[in-house]
């Protein structure tokens, strides 16, 4: 019998990777996905999807570890020289560049089932090797310090792909389809503002994707992912006063041994009986000169935990200790949250749907049920919302053979996998909703 969806994704191949190569080309790190959010939206309008955007979709206190608003101004500039609608682009001034879009079905009443695919890039230079295909092919970032080394500008295409296959079977599926953007899933700080806005609110089914990652050769599916670890990112800034090191050491309050005292102990921190829980201060600067006592020091952290609780456990002993730190060298401090995401476990019996989907397509040589996430994303934060009320969520690794690793600046994936993930989407939706 003659697989329609699979001929009709099958077609749309060179248009995919055409779009995949024009965002990698342009990336966009979190907060400042102007273009990307853009041409996102155009193309959904096109295809007759309702879009909240902006303010309506992104709730602007929430907003963790956002630019500057200078620099903000600057990737919109930017975003509109590289060929943005200038309208798009104003309406997300201040980096409001979520944004999720919903079609109802014509064959009735049913659940709505919704698919996030995140659209950021990392900070990342890419490298200029010239055996890497970006820079052979030509399609190599113009971004200096942004690279998509993870996979989000196939994300994206793959979401464009589903959105166009879905629109063109609206009258055979019944409920609706919500399809979700987000932005800045690195450092998980993008979920929670689009979810505070309403995101996955009524929504019964959610799925998130991603290419590759544990999923690392091509014909493999991961079809659900446990273990996330609930995460937040702080940056904690000490202030102390300046004196001279050697004429009067006495009268200044060292910020930079404050900090120090804070990070070493941090790293003591008793690990818990009941689960996995991480601490890692990856930076930490200080100071202006050798004779000069530090008044101040900045250090970026993070904790985790397999469960929310856990990760609880660690920001209030971290906390604790920042703050007997300060009280030690006599200096001031300031936490502010740059990040945060919750744990998530998958929906058992949506596990056991996507996997009989996922055997009924000869592209998948090797179907996995569940497997251990051991990471952080912020995915988990819409799905624990969704299973808060009553709804099922799984997040699906579709495998891809790459060439490095993620985050890496030789990364990149087999386009050709795309063309999988889109069909295996559509075939979920499908199975729900026929």
């Amino acid at each position: 019998m003659t697989d329609v969806i699979a001929e009709k994704v099958a077609r749309l191949l060179p248009a995919m990777i055409v779009q995949r190569r024009d965002l990698h080309k342009h990336p966009e790190p979190g907060w400042t996905e102007f273009r990307t959010s853009a041409i996102i939206s155009k193309r959904l309008s096109e295809l007759g999807y309702k879009l909240t955007r902006g303010k309506d979709a992104v709730v602007k206190d929430s907003m963790m570890g956002a630019p500057s608003d200078a620099a903000l101004k600057q990737e919109q500039e930017r975003a509109i020289r590289q060929g943005a609608d200038p309208e798009l682009v104003r309406d997300m001034e201040g980096g409001l560049t979520g944004l999720w879009a919903d079609m109802e079905f014509k064959g009735g009443k049913g659940p709505k089932f919704a698919l996030r695919f995140d659209m950021d890039s990392n900070d990342v230079i890419e490298t200029e090797d010239p055996e890497h295909r970006p820079n052979k092919e030509g399609f190599a970032s113009v971004n200096h310090g942004a690279m998509h080394a993870c996979g989000h500008d196939g994300h994206v295409s793959i979401g464009l792909a589903v959105a166009e296959l879905l629109a063109d079977m609206k009258d055979e599926l019944k409920g609706s389809v919500r399809l979700i953007f987000q932005p800045a899933e690195e450092g998980v700080r993008g979920a929670g503002p689009m979810v505070d806005a309403g995101c996955v609110k009524n929504v019964d089914i959610i799925v998130g994707t991603h290419i590759s990652f544990q999923a690392d050769k091509t014909g493999m599916i991961i079809c659900g992912t446990r273990g996330f670890l609930a995460t937040t990112k702080w940056d904690v800034d000490f202030t102390g006063k300046s004196a001279h090191a050697g004429a009067a050491p006495h009268e200044g309050k060292n910020a930079l041994l404050a900090a120090c005292a804070a990070t070493t102990n941090m790293h003591a921190i008793a690990r818990h009986g009941d689960g996995i829980t991480r601490i890692t201060v990856g930076r930490l600067e200080g100071g202006q000169g050798r004779n000069i006592i530090p008044a101040h020091a900045h250090l970026a952290m993070e904790t985790r935990g397999l469960t929310s609780e856990l990760d609880d456990y660690m920001t209030g002993e971290c906390r604790r200790i920042i703050e007997a730190a300060a009280l030690m060298w006599d200096c001031s401090y300031n936490i502010k949250v740059m990040g945060g995401t919750k744990s998530g476990e998958p929906t058992p019996d949506m596990v056991e749907q996507a996997m009989k989907v996922a055997t009924s397509m000869p592209a998948f040589t090797e179907v996995v049920g569940i497997k251990d996430f051991g990471a952080s994303e912020d995915y988990s934060h819409m799905m624990s919302a969704v299973q808060a009320n009553g709804g099922k969520g799984i997040y699906v690794q579709v495998g891809s053979t790459r060439t490095a690793g993620h985050h890496n600046d030789h990364f990149d994936f087999e386009e050709n996998d795309m063309v999988v993930a889109a069909e295996f989407l559509v075939k979920l939706v499908r199975s729900y909703l026929g």
